[in-house]
């Protein structure tokens, strides 16, 4: 059966795809963003102040692009979360903190129908256009849905090997900053950091998972692509906004003084 999100088919052709963090809880900042011509955003409930509800808003806010498919961070490797994170419309879902092959397992059983999963069927959600497009969502969500697991932690660099083996899974997530402190480190430029990113690359890109990450610096963002990487976070909504809003204010306190008023 053909797949219908274009994102996930262009990962499985081995194309680059490009994104970005929602992180600020607001439907504004997600249609904005749509607009922008990113492949896919990816609302943040992990990290973000996001309930369901403002999720709801922010994917028919990524909707109304028509060409930007919708991807969330799940809070947790939870069944329940990842079941209503799928109902309100989520095409794809990343999934923290997955560190041995049976919360892998896990994961894909809460993404999928069964008989590969265990997700709870309904028509009335919004994924399955209100009971208007049932048979059809429940025949190809399977398919379309794309699956991405995080690894995070020296315990998941152990695993790798073992998590790579789960068939369903379509993508691998280095979390850069989780592994850094796992390792006892604050700092993602860390040698040793550095060093087991690597192995984490060489792992993935071998197999036949895509590779992702977040690359907010477009130098490494670049290095990211040549390597092979094809779904990177290019920016995040809030982050980008308070670097933007401090280099507005320096440039102004640089070349009028701290004591500058306005008329």
């Amino acid at each position: 059966m053909a797949y219908t999100n274009a994102v996930k088919k262009k990962l499985k052709s081995g194309v680059a795809t490009c994104g970005a963090f929602l992180q600020m809880n607001s439907n504004i900042s997600a249609e904005i963003m749509s607009k922008a011509g990113f492949d896919w955003l990816i609302v943040d409930m992990e990290h973000a102040p996001v309930e369901l509800d403002s999720l709801l808003c922010q994917l028919q806010a990524i909707g109304n692009s028509k060409a930007c498919v919708p991807f969330v961070r799940s809070p947790w490797n939870d069944p329940v979360a990842i079941k209503r994170i799928l109902d309100t419309g989520a095409q794809g879902i990343v999934i923290p903190y997955v560190n041995t092959r049976e919360e892998a397992e896990a994961a894909v059983a809460a993404c999928k129908f069964p008989p590969v999963g265990t997700r709870g069927a309904a028509m009335s959600p919004r994924s399955a256009h209100y009971g208007t497009s049932t048979t059809e969502y429940f025949s190809q969500a399977n398919h379309d849905n794309v699956v991405i697991v995080s690894v995070e932690t020296q315990d998941a660099m152990q695993n790798l090997d073992e998590i790579l083996a789960v068939r369903e899974i379509d993508g691998i997530f280095i979390g850069p900053m989780d592994l850094a402190v796992s390792m006892g480190h604050n700092d993602v430029s860390c040698g040793q950091v550095k060093a087991a990113i690597a192995e984490i690359e060489a792992k993935v890109l071998a197999s036949d998972k895509f590779l992702g990450t977040i690359a907010t610096d477009w130098a490494k963002a670049k290095a990211c692509y040549e390597r092979g990487y094809q779904w990177l976070i290019l920016m995040q909504d809030g982050l980008t906004l308070a670097a933007q809003a401090d280099s507005v204010v320096n440039r102004f306190r640089k070349d009028f003084g701290e004591d500058a008023k306005g008329d």
